[in-house]
């Protein structure tokens, strides 16, 4: 063998091109190291973990602008925890994480973790990547990319309506050409985790929970008080007097009650109703709008709740209700006054007072609120001193209807199918054809002219459709992304999200069953179509085509499945390293960017298809890791559909020397793990001016002499440079 290759190299134009190769192999590899250098700054030894527990001053910064010296600080525990940032003691937003918050997974099936920042006013401040392992990042689109594609979210309203994933608007920034996939699973990852922050911590209203309005059952007033429905504050004499401070008038110096105060909400039955009694809660709701809510005060002590300035203005001053930054007057038409209460356990209140808040105000009977009470006094200067007497109350949970359950959104992938039904559909296409081509072969393959023109019109179809319109080029990178998703907690969205590669790799995995791998490479895969329509032409140019000796070709098989194990097994060490030996792969650089790439990625493309005028299919022969890839699980093959004679490999070598791919060996053997299934020797087999055995049928026929079994007959040389 050995004795061989130093003959095969000794040719010179042989020795030029092995050379040109080898060298061309690191082109792609070193500029990868290049290219994704800065990726390797965004990975994490435990890709379960949060990239970061801990906010550097130089990430606030970014994340809030402008805010010099702002502290972060941890809050909500180990899931779905959030950062509330502060500057000069104020609060002036929160930061989430994508990961924690919404567990968000990119298409490798690795997590992709954001840091978002989120004013107190809910909107975006600023997006941080902090990790990835995105293969589409080795389409030339660096990680300095993604992050100007993330600091378009800065200033995105919370508040405004939900945005479909891959939909272009003009309040989010564009997804990016050739990373559709990657680009839609960040935005619905910041937005969802912006958008879950923003309501729990009540930035933005929610249709959630509700007052429970019909459930009545009977309570005392000491029974109101345990359940929190009714709460009290107590202010005595001395520390209003601490309170006011120097005042005209002095308060008494004993240990008597200033305020003694009682507030409830009475839009539950059980509350209102006990309080009050049977017909005068009825009467008040009924002459309320629906969805209105009822809030008592009650009081005893030296200070009236209600005073009598409210006559004259039409508002209660010495109140106001507090709910978050709202501040609810009280007004004169929506007070009733309360003389006596239902229970006959309540004390004796002075003063009395039901109040409606309309629902339109925007007050939420469900969360918390505040109730103030103003008290006043002159001081000896004239000036007047006010304090404020603050209840906060909280409906209790008993009186609450729970929320109903959530409408979830439709999962991410459906959205992604619905935007290109057409694509989908021509996909479906070809994935027919070819079955219908390789089910019906024994039909097909009888007409030379039919399956000549058909092929080349389907590989035609294969590189212009599926390769450069619809990006359908699969990758040994997706197969790294499965073993990896299958040990990480498989999901179907993760695949999904791209229906075209997903809609290929389901027939790939149903091909590899019924024909082997070569349902793919030989008809379906765009790289493979470009090389053989390239040969095809400089065949028919006069291009001599270079014979490589079965047993080297053999040895050389080696490599692909070398490769295959290596971007396997470095991939469990470091996804970045696996990525940048997967630049092996000429499919991103000649199918999803079009050559629009750096020189080195494209003169390694160039020198595999300058091979491959030479030798056919020159890749895919000995280079490919994909092909690697499937060809070790279609050693599941169920059924052998190529048929052979008796005489194949023995009387008759034609076949041999006519494999795309050198896939029959000397013995007339077909290798199912390199085929690719393009049929050409069983058009041989059925055609009677090929075949020496249909010759010698002929021959017989018309009571000429058989041709000798020669595979180097006159005939065969005529016909070894054709189709």
């Amino acid at each position: 063998m050995v004795r061989e290759l130093i003959k095969l190299l000794s040719r010179p134009l042989l020795r030029v091109f092995f050379v040109g190769i080898v060298g061309l192999l690191a082109l792609p590899v070193c500029a990868g190291i290049t290219a994704l250098h800065a990726q390797t700054e965004l990975e994490t030894p435990d890709a379960t973990e949060p990239a970061v527990r801990i906010l550097e001053p130089s990430q606030i910064e970014r994340l809030f602008p402008g805010n010099e010296g702002a502290t972060a600080e941890r809050q909500g525990g180990e899931h779905g925890a959030f950062w509330t940032v502060k500057s000069a003691g104020a609060v002036i937003g929160y930061v989430a994480s994508t990961y924690e918050m919404t567990k968000s997974v990119g298409y490798s099936g690795q997590p992709i973790d954001v840091l978002i920042g989120i004013t107190t006013g809910a909107r975006i401040s600023g997006a941080l990547l902090l990790r990835h392992n995105e293969p589409v990042l080795t389409l030339g689109i660096s990680s300095d990319d993604i992050q100007k594609y993330l600091d378009g979210f800065t200033g995105y309203d919370l508040k405004a309506p939900r945005i479909d994933a891959f939909t272009d608007s003009s309040g989010v920034p564009s997804i990016i050409a050739r990373a559709t996939v990657t680009t839609g699973v960040m935005r619905d990852a910041v937005l969802r985790t912006a958008r879950a922050t923003v309501m729990r911590l009540g930035l933005i209203p929610t249709a959630g929970a509700s007052v429970d309005r019909l459930k009545f059952e009977p309570r005392s007033w000491k029974e109101l008080i345990g359940e929190s429905a009714l709460l009290q504050k107590v202010v005595t004499f001395e520390e209003a007097s601490r309170l006011f401070g120097k005042i005209a008038a002095p308060l008494p110096a004993d240990q008597g009650i200033f305020l003694d105060a009682w507030v409830a909400l009475l839009d539950p039955p059980t509350i209102g109703q006990n309080l009050l009694g049977r017909k005068p809660f009825e009467r008040i709701f009924a002459g309320i709008a629906s969805g209105d809510s009822a809030l008592f005060i009650g009081s005893s002590g030296l200070h009236s709740h209600r005073g009598t300035a409210y006559v004259g203005s039409g508002y209660f001053e010495r109140l106001e209700v507090i709910q978050g930054e709202r501040t609810f007057k009280l007004k004169k038409n929506d007070y009733l006054r309360i003389d006596t209460l239902a229970l006959p356990d309540a004390p004796q209140l002075n003063e009395m007072s039901v109040f409606r808040i309309s629902a339109q105000s925007g007050f939420n009977a469900t969360q918390p609120f505040r109730v103030e009470i103003v008290a006043e006094r002159p001081r000896d200067d004239g000036t007047i001193s006010s304090i404020r007497m603050p209840l906060t109350y909280q409906l209790p949970k008993a009186f609450v209807s729970p929320a109903p359950p959530p409408k979830h959104d439709a999962p991410m992938w459906v959205s992604a199918w619905q935007r290109k039904p057409l694509t989908i559909a021509g996909v479906g296409l070809l994935i027919v054809l070819v079955a219908a081509a390789l089910f019906a072969q024994e039909w097909f393959v009888r007409r030379p002219s039919l399956w000549l023109w058909s092929r080349m019109g389907f590989l035609t179809v294969t590189l212009v459709f599926l390769g450069w319109g619809a990006n359908g080029q699969l990758s040994v990178v997706q197969v790294v992304a499965f073993f990896h998703s299958l040990l990480n907690g498989f999901r179907w969205e993760t695949f999904l999200i791209e229906p075209v590669i997903f809609v290929l790799w389901s027939f790939v995995a149903l091909g590899l069953l019924f024909w082997g791998r070569g349902v793919y490479c030989g008809w379906l895969c765009p790289f493979g179509a470009l090389q053989e329509l390239l040969n095809e032409g400089a065949k028919r140019l006069g291009i001599k085509q270079i014979e490589v000796p079965f047993h080297i070709q053999e040895r050389l098989w080696a490599i692909k499945y070398t490769l295959f194990m290596l971007i396997l097994g470095l991939s469990f060490y470091s996804m970045d390293y696996a990525l940048r030996l997967a630049e092996v792969e000429p499919f991103k650089t000649a199918i999803s960017m079009r050559f629009q790439r750096a020189w080195p990625f494209v003169a390694f493309v160039v020198a595999l298809l300058a091979a491959g005028l030479f030798i056919e299919r020159f890749f895919c022969r000995y280079l490919c890791p994909l092909g690697a890839a499937l060809a070790i699980p279609a050693k599941m093959k169920l059924f052998d559909w190529l048929h052979r004679r008796p005489q194949c490999g023995r009387e008759c070598r034609f076949c041999e020397t006519q494999c795309t791919v050198g896939a029959i060996d000397t013995l007339g053997r077909i290798n199912p793990n390199e085929c690719v299934l393009c049929l050409r020797c069983q058009v041989i087999l059925n055609d009677a001016t090929q075949c020496i055995v249909l010759k010698r049928r002929a021959g017989r026929s018309e009571g000429q002499p058989s041709p000798l079994p020669n595979a180097k007959s006159p005939t065969t040389l005529e016909l070894k440079g054709g189709a």
